[in-house]
């Protein structure tokens, strides 16, 4: 580590090679654009055919596993036929040995919206991965590339003086994120080291613009928000109907593909406890019984996440609610 570590900076001493890393790895945050979001189950992909249809709108997908080929069943992604009248875009764009990260998702994203407009369209975004939502609404900083030299430059320091070193270090140079992370947090302290060293800057800085929520005027958020038992019936509801109409061939079939399936694709829920018991590594019943399990505490988490975005507008549904919302609803 050179002595820029030790240093202080701002961003007037700064290099133009710096500012330009920085330049390019903020994604902004879109505006004018709606959104419809909520828990896994609770209804969101037929309702936002119903409004785009109503609203004259397009639909842009906000789910990382829609973006997947032959993953069909275990996302929940609308059929054919339900996209034949509503343009849908970023399903089924990457095969499932493909890596896809946050940044891919908001680059694409935004080109989207503004094709969008160009047609006179409204956008909207329709899914419940709340990490692009987030995104998408704050906007991201991503931060340097990963400098492999540096990180085992790191990784080597903290070998030969004990675990805790890397965090002594980050205090001195970014005591917020020393503060939140850990000092066995290894791959986040050195990433946290890593940005100071390239760029001058502690990554808490860059962190804190994107936790400034939108203006109420720049987008419209609808969550659609059931009491909790209602939404784990229709949960375990909906994962009995995927094994009905074949949830576990379609997965014995990315299985036999060419190519192994992505780290993400496998990590899916539903896919990852299903491969499991095709690995012989536990039963049917029990497979089932845990993706019902694991979809519950992630849609547990999906509400956490939109509790703590002050841009969020929630709808009370149940399933009356829920029928009668596509024409209750408007952009005034």
């Amino acid at each position: 580590m050179n002595n820029s570590m030790a240093s202080s900076f701002s961003f007037g001493n700064l290099e133009d090679s710096q500012r330009e890393i920085l330049s390019n790895e903020m994604i902004p945050r879109v505006e004018n654009v709606c959104f419809l979001t909520g828990a896994t189950a609770s209804g969101k992909s037929q309702l936002g055919i119903e409004w785009a249809e109503k609203w004259n709108a397009e639909i842009i997908s906000m789910d990382s596993m829609a973006i997947y080929r032959k993953m069909d069943i275990g996302t929940a992604k609308p059929t054919l036929e339900e996209r034949k009248n509503i343009p849908h875009h970023l399903i089924d764009i990457l095969d499932p040995c493909e890596e896809f990260s946050l940044a891919d998702y908001l680059r694409l994203a935004r080109i989207k919206v503004e094709e969008i407009r160009s047609r006179n369209k409204i956008p909207l975004f329709v899914g419940g991965t709340p990490l692009y939502l987030k995104g998408l609404l704050r906007g991201v900083f991503l931060g340097p590339a990963a400098d492999s030299e540096l990180r085992h430059e790191l990784q080597e320091q903290e070998a030969a003086h004990g675990v805790g070193f890397l965090h002594n270090q980050l205090q001195k140079c970014d005591p917020v994120s020393a503060l939140r992370l850990h000092p066995n947090d290894q791959r986040r302290i050195i990433r946290a080291l890593e940005v100071y060293e390239k760029t001058g800057q502690p990554i808490s800085t860059f962190q804190k613009q994107f936790d400034i929520p939108a203006s109420p005027e720049s987008v419209r958020v609808w969550v659609l928000d059931w009491d909790r038992n209602e939404l784990y019936q229709r949960i375990n509801n909906r994962v009995d109907l995927m094994m009905s109409v074949g949830f576990l061939e379609e997965v014995r079939s990315l299985l036999k593909e060419r190519k192994p399936l992505s780290k993400t694709a496998s990590q899916a829920v539903g896919y990852r406890e299903l491969i499991d018991y095709i690995e012989n590594r536990r039963t049917l019943e029990d497979a089932v019984d845990q993706i019902k399990l694991t979809s519950r505490h992630f849609a547990k988490r999906q509400g956490t996440w939109f509790r703590s975005m002050q841009e969020c507008q929630f709808i009370s549904v149940d399933s009356e609610k829920l029928a009668q919302l596509s024409n209750s609803m408007s952009l005034t």
